[in-house]
Parts: C-alpha cells; sequence; structure tokens
C-alpha cells in the first residue's frame, strides 16, 4: 500500500488507499473514528448469540446486525448489510459476548427483536461504488442547504449520510420549530434523483456528528463515547460551587456541558457530611459567616465580614458542629476556634517548581559574579588602608605585579599617590 496516499475517514473510522495496480484498500482503524468501542470481553464467546455483530456506518450510527451469510466475519470486516431499501455496507467493530451488553443497554431483547441481516462481505465493486457516494456527500449538503435557504425553511442541515449502494441520503438537521419540508423533499429528490429520509437531530447529537476538541483539549465526549443524553440543570453546577458564567459552562452545542454531571453525585454526597449554616456562628469579636466551603476537603470558611473575603479562617465539619452546639447553651466558640489555630498544620499545597528562592532561575555566571561583588564590598579595610579580607591580599599582589611593568614617569606618580594615602590615614587616626 501507498502510505503517502492514505485517506483517513475519521467519520467512518478506517483508513482508504488505492495501491499502484489501481486496486482500492480500506482498513479499519479504531482509534480514528467516533463511538469508538473497546472489546474488554475478548475470547469470551457465547454459542447462542454468536451470529450477532454489531456493525457502524458513519459517524455515531450503528447497529446490530444477525450474520446469515455462512462466512467467518472478524472485527475489521466490510460487509453488505439489509437495508430498507436496497443494501448498505458498513464496517464490524464488536463481536462475541460483549455484543449483548451493547444490546442490553439500547434496551434490545435478542430473544424478540428482529435483527437486520449481513448479506456477505463486501467486494470491489462494492467498495468502489461506497467510496463514489461519500465523495458526493460534502456538495450534496451545500447544495441542500441553498434549496432550503430558498424555501425560507427554519433548518439547519447538518450533516448528510449516503447509503452503500448510492440510491439513497439521510439528511440530518436541526430545528427549534416544526418543519413542513414537504416541498423541501420533492426538490431534494429532482435534484439528486435518489431517495430521502429526513432525520432531526438536537444540538448535542449535531456536536457528536462533526466533532472536534472540548476546553479540556481531549475530543468531545458526545463523539467518543457518550450515547445517551441526559438532562443538564444549573443546580448540578451549584452544587460544585461553579460559577454561573454562561460561557464557562456552555460546550460547543452551546447547552450545558456533559461533564457537569460527572462530579455532581460526588458532590451531593460529600455535601451530605456538612452541617447547615445558614445561621452565623457566634464569636467573641463577632459573628462569622460563611463564605467558602471545600465540599470534598470537608473545610468551611467563615469571615466576620458576609461581604468580604480578606480575612477568612478555615474550620471542619466536626469543629462547626461543636460551635453550633455551644451557641445553643449561650457559649461562644472562642475555644474551638483558639484550638483549631494551634493545632493547624502547614499547608498541603505546594507548587510544582518547589519553595525555593526565585533567583534559582538567574544564571550560574550572575550569580557567580554577584557573590563575588559581595565578598569585596564585606573586605573592609583597616586604618592602616589594607585590607582584612584575603581578596584584598590577593587584590594588593596583583597591583604591585602590575606596577613592575609601569615605565618610571608611571611609578612615580603611583608612589606620588601613595604617599598622599598613608598620610590622609595618618591624619584620621
Amino acid at each position: 500500500m501507498n502510505t503517502d496516499n492514505n485517506n483517513h475517514d475519521c467519520s467512518r473510522g478506517c483508513i482508504v488507499d488505492r495501491d499502484n495496480s489501481g486496486v482500492l484498500h480500506v482498513d479499519y482503524n479504531s482509534g480514528c473514528c467516533k463511538l469508538a468501542d473497546f472489546n474488554w470481553l475478548e475470547g469470551i464467546e457465547d454459542d447462542k448469540y454468536k451470529d450477532l455483530y454489531e456493525v457502524r456506518f458513519k459517524n455515531t450510527r450503528k447497529g446490530i446486525y444477525r450474520n446469515e451469510s455462512g462466512q467467518t466475519i472478524a472485527e475489521g470486516d466490510l460487509v453488505i448489510v439489509e437495508a430498507t431499501n436496497g443494501h448498505d455496507l458498513g464496517i464490524v467493530t464488536l463481536s462475541g459476548a460483549v455484543v449483548l451488553r451493547q444490546a442490553a443497554r439500547r434496551r434490545i431483547n435478542p430473544e424478540t427483536y428482529q435483527f437486520k441481516k449481513i448479506y456477505r462481505k463486501a467486494k470491489a465493486l462494492d467498495i468502489e461504488r461506497w467510496q463514489e457516494a461519500i465523495a458526493r456527500e460534502h456538495a450534496t449538503m451545500i447544495r441542500a442547504r441553498q434549496l432550503a435557504a430558498n424555501l425560507g425553511l427554519e433548518m439547519k442541515i447538518g450533516d448528510v449520510e449516503f447509503q452503500g449502494d448510492g440510491t439513497k441520503a439521510i439528511f440530518y438537521y436541526i430545528a427549534d420549530e416544526r418543519v413542513d419540508f414537504r416541498q423541501l423533499i420533492k426538490d431534494f429528490a429532482e435534484e439528486f434523483h435518489i431517495r430521502i429520509e429526513m432525520k432531526q437531530i438536537g444540538a448535542r447529537q449535531e456536536a457528536g456528528l462533526i466533532g472536534g476538541l472540548g476546553v479540556c483539549g481531549r475530543p468531545l465526549c458526545c463523539s467518543k463515547f457518550m450515547a445517551d443524553f441526559k438532562s443538564i440543570t444549573t443546580q448540578a453546577a451549584r452544587c460544585q460551587d461553579l460559577a454561573l458564567n454562561p460561557q464557562k459552562l456552555a460546550g460547543q452545542c452551546s447547552k450545558l456541558k456533559c461533564c457537569i454531571n460527572y462530579e455532581a453525585s460526588a458532590y451531593i454526597d460529600a455535601r451530605k457530611a456538612l452541617p447547615d449554616a445558614r445561621e452565623p456562628l457566634d464569636f467573641k469579636d463577632g459573628l462569622a459567616f460563611l463564605v467558602k466551603t471545600d465540599v470534598l476537603m470537608g473545610t468551611m470558611w467563615f469571615s466576620f465580614d458576609k461581604n468580604n473575603m480578606s480575612n477568612m479562617f478555615p474550620l471542619s465539619a466536626d469543629q462547626v458542629v461543636q460551635i453550633r452546639e455551644l451557641n445553643r447553651r449561650g457559649i461562644k466558640g472562642d475555644q474551638v476556634i483558639e484550638k483549631a489555630r494551634n493545632n493547624s498544620d502547614e499547608p498541603e499545597f505546594v507548587t510544582g517548581a518547589g519553595d525555593d528562592s526565585i533567583s534559582r532561575f538567574d544564571s550560574a555566571s550572575k550569580r557567580r559574579s554577584s557573590r563575588d561583588r559581595g565578598r569585596n564590598g564585606r573586605g573592609a579595610r583597616s586604618g592602616n588602608g589594607e585590607s582584612s579580607h584575603p581578596a584584598g591580599q590577593e587584590n594588593k599582589a596583583e597591583a604591585a605585579r602590575q606596577g613592575d611593568n609601569k615605565g618610571p614617569g608611571e611609578k612615580s606618580r603611583q608612589g606620588r599617590n601613595n604617599n598622599r594615602h598613608r598620610h590622609r590615614n595618618g591624619n584620621k587616626a
């Protein structure tokens, strides 16, 4: 295969390549597709349902099919499957006992459900026709948007998916209100000469179809592993003490981020262990108001000014309960807070760079020169004009060596300067 001309089709999770002889090759790439699967029950077989396979199509569309072809099918094979009209082409992603788990998640009973069939493995002609249909999808979507705009319909066509045989296309659209697209379907049929299926999706489903990266730097959850979208409310953000900023809480779908629900249950359980602090605590210095809560650590921060968070002090949940009990008996809670201050430990937080001096970022040569300047400054001169520091002796010897190299005129001038220096020192003495 020619790896230089590989075409990574991430919407279907495959790599498309055409060799030098013109033969088309399509290889399944499990790490490059939406809703990627992991067979954690690999090697475990179920003889009763061993002919069930999960087949994926474009983006997040998947289905469970029964193999009635008599051929041996493995994960990664391209297969021709039954469709409502004609046939479709998909990639086998799961087999074995884990398929029953997927069926249970979709609330499918294998005993009564009528599974569609897998006809056979895809041939070279099927793959060629499939790739030709895929090449038409983008242009069809752009033209479909133009036709919808000409009719003045309040809808947005987000994606188009062609069937494997190229005779049918699914148009995914978003609309806030009911849309009468009967005329639109007629225009689509005349323009594209295919069977039309309109499928309405929500904003979260659209984000999963398109994909992208979140603010965390990872692929969107709706395109990576999420298949069921649960409702998300601002109460889940409030229980985690998140700032109710719509720009930070909203995802790329303009809805509340799905990850807000991930830790909400843990915060709700942790809050059950915290006492009710709606009323202030009574101390000798006045009333202390709750201004902040570290839910997971079980720490409650109080301040004597409920509108100022600069002079806060922390109390554990047990200490708050003790102070609340003392206040009920008419006793102020100063002894509890003094005991907490005496037994307070050092803060657990340590910076990643350590608590060293900020001068650690300076170069070694700069630090060495500054130390040398410090030594020379500390070497104070004595009354006879000589330095008491060993560095002063070295400097004096160096000056003597430099004096030997000077001419007669320079030596005489140096001698007169030394005499004046000794005379001034003698007067000071």
